[in-house]
Parts: C-alpha cells; sequence; structure tokens
C-alpha cells in the first residue's frame, strides 16, 4: 500500500470510517456500473460490518479484478480478516443454485453482473437482511442494485417481497416447489415475515 492512501485509511475515527472509506474508493472509482454499491460494500467490510467472507466472498483473483477494475489505483484496503464462513455442506448447494438463477438473469450490460451474481448469493448465505449482510447501507440500495443488475428478476419482486425471500421463493418455483399453502399472500399469518419492513 503506498504510504499516502495507508495514513488516509488508518487515520479514520472509527465512527466514521464507513463514511470516509467509500470517499477513497469513490475518488478511484472510473464511473462504471456499480461503482458505488461496491464501494458501500467494501466500505463497510473494512469498517468490520457486514457478514459477507473476506473479498466480498469472491475467489482472490476475481476480487483482485473486481478491484482494479472499479478502483483503480487503490493498492489495498486494509480490510479486517474474516475466517471463511463455517456453513452446513448443504448450504453450498442453494448459494450455487442462487448464483446460478441470478447469473442467467443478469442485464448483460456489466461485466461487474458475474461478480454481484456471487456475491448477492453469498450474501444470502447469512441470517439477517439481505441489504445488511451485503454491507448495504439500506434495502433501497439492494433495490437498486437488483434493478439494475437483474431487471427482470426484480420485476417479478411487484410485491415489494424482502430481497432474500424473494430469490428463495423463486429458486421454489422454478423447481416446482409451493410450500406456502395459504390461499394468497394477504390472508397469510406470515405475511409481515415475507413482507415486513426490513429497516
Amino acid at each position: 500500500m503506498s504510504p499516502p492512501l495507508r495514513r488516509e485509511l488508518l487515520m479514520f475515527p472509527a465512527a466514521d470510517s464507513r463514511r470516509e472509506t467509500y470517499s477513497v474508493l469513490m475518488s478511484h472509482s472510473r464511473n462504471l456500473p456499480n461503482d458505488d454499491p461496491l464501494a458501500r460494500m467494501l466500505a463497510t467490510q473494512v469498517s468490520g460490518g457486514g457478514a459477507l467472507p473476506s473479498g466480498l466472498g469472491l475467489e482472490p483473483e476475481h476480487f483482485n479484478t473486481l478491484l482494479a477494475r472499479h478502483f483503480p489505483g487503490l493498492p489495498s484496503l486494509n480490510a479486517p480478516p474474516r475466517l471463511p464462513p463455517c456453513w452446513d455442506p448443504r448450504l453450498l448447494e442453494e448459494q450455487e443454485e442462487l448464483i446460478n438463477l441470478l447469473f442467467l438473469r443478469r442485464a448483460g450490460q456489466d461485466a461487474s453482473e458475474r461478480w454481484l451474481s456471487v456475491i448477492v448469493a453469498t450474501g444470502c448465505m447469512a441470517n439477517d437482511h439481505l441489504w445488511e449482510d451485503l454491507g448495504l447501507w439500506s434495502r433501497q440500495d439492494l433495490s437498486d442494485l437488483m434493478i439494475r443488475n437483474f431487471p427482470t428478476l426484480a420485476a417479478r419482486n411487484d410485491r415489494d417481497m424482502k430481497w432474500k425471500k424473494f430469490l428463495y421463493k423463486q429458486l421454489c418455483e422454478q423447481e416446482g416447489v409451493y410450500l406456502c399453502r395459504a390461499p394468497s399472500c394477504a390472508v397469510c399469518r406470515d405475511y409481515s415475515i415475507c413482507f415486513g419492513p426490513e429497516e
């Protein structure tokens, strides 16, 4: 890491580290699609937040390519190390299915959509709201990301279902599995679980 950037990153006050790191990232951005959400996720990870493993869940080679493409000239992020997640092996199969679901419905406008297929699917493996686990700053950040990168899929979420539940519902429907026995969402006793606020 070059000395000026190292000083800049290490001098952030803890409470402001996310926003300050975001500013550093955006000062190196190329104005490409997804620079902003990627900078938000990375800034959150550097400040110790979110639930994604190191490198946003990408293989090191892909993560380094992502950084070089979206934030050229940024030598290092100085993120705290994270242990690889100890997931139930069955989750790995779910993750692959989610990656494929997203990958096959990407917009085809930017290379970052491929990485985001992996990043979003990896975020689904964690336990909180998807936008929080990804390290985004609001549910709207996630909605914007989905609309921009996976527009046909996002258009199907016309009732504003929570994104993680929506993605799993798409997997179930893809396989012809319909577990919910309620005649409609409006009368389902679990309505608030699927559609309640995420803030």
